[in-house]
């Protein structure tokens, strides 16, 4: 699986297809992407996402730490980031200015970040002042406790790569397999960074209610939709009774979605 991760043209492809065919049918009764509509990307990497959004007239904007990411986002989208549809950033949310980008968003996308973020709490905070009083927030994000959800399909060995639920062990147990299979140190501390954040989907909820969001819409799947174009297999949501399940359902929920927006 590490492959598809390291082939960028690929990858943006099918980040690309994934947000055109799953990510706006999603938002479909939420947002209704056109002419004149402003969407922000955290985490926009080689800016495959936000490309379905350009194509429908939004204005988008791409915020990235990664600078090499960043010049591949503006390479492959080098016309749009041209004629002005379309803007990369290569910096920290912590470090930008909400009013240096502008009149605020009608839309925040954060596709497998929040798994990432330590501080989770004062991260959705943060992200509410880029939006507008009656904008959304998109957020698409593995259950921690699902085969791979400490992400370890993007290790570059085999074995720990396809491994499933080892990252559910204890860190000292977690790491030491990581080291036999021959992982690098930077590999591993981006792996232990998902294990330390531990986001499910009762932790997001209850973080998103805490930050005085209201959940419009969620959806959790079994078979990711982006599985279609990793590996040929059709999206499966997760049946209403495993999905309602506390805890447990976090084992079987391959990719989440949700829509949440400001009670104001």
């Amino acid at each position: 699986m590490q492959e598809i991760h390291t082939d960028k043209p690929r990858y943006f492809e099918i980040q690309y297809l994934n947000s055109k065919e799953s990510i706006l049918p999603f938002l479909k009764d939420s947002f209704t992407p056109e002419k004149g509509k402003r969407v922000l990307e955290i985490g926009s990497a080689e800016g495959g996402v936000l490309k379905a959004f350009v194509e429908e007239g939004c204005y988008c904007v791409g915020i990235e730490l990664s600078e090499n990411r960043t010049k591949l986002a503006n390479e492959f989208q080098k016309e749009d980031v041209e004629k002005g549809n379309l803007k990369f950033i290569a910096k920290d949310i912590y470090d930008i200015d909400a009013d240096g980008l502008g009149e605020k968003f009608d839309l925040v996308i954060l596709k497998d970040v929040i798994e990432h973020i330590h501080d989770q709490k004062k991260f959705m905070k943060e992200v509410s002042k880029f939006l507008k009083p009656d904008g959304v927030i998109f957020f698409g994000f593995p259950a921690w406790r699902m085969p791979y959800g400490g992400h370890q399909q993007v290790a570059v060995g085999k074995l720990a790569s396809k491994l499933p639920y080892y990252h559910i062990l204890p860190m000292p147990v977690y790491k030491g397999m990581l080291k036999v299979m021959g992982e690098k140190k930077d590999k591993i501390e981006g792996l232990v960074e998902v294990k330390e954040t531990r986001i499910s989907t009762a932790r997001f909820e209850r973080l998103a209610k805490e930050n005085d969001f209201k959940i419009e819409k969620k959806q959790k799947y079994f078979v990711a939709p982006i599985y279609k174009y990793k590996f040929g297999m059709n999206p499966k949501k997760l049946t209403p009774i495993v999905g309602g399940i506390p805890w447990l359902n976090d084992f079987f929920t391959f990719q989440s979605y949700y829509v949440i927006s400001q009670n104001n």
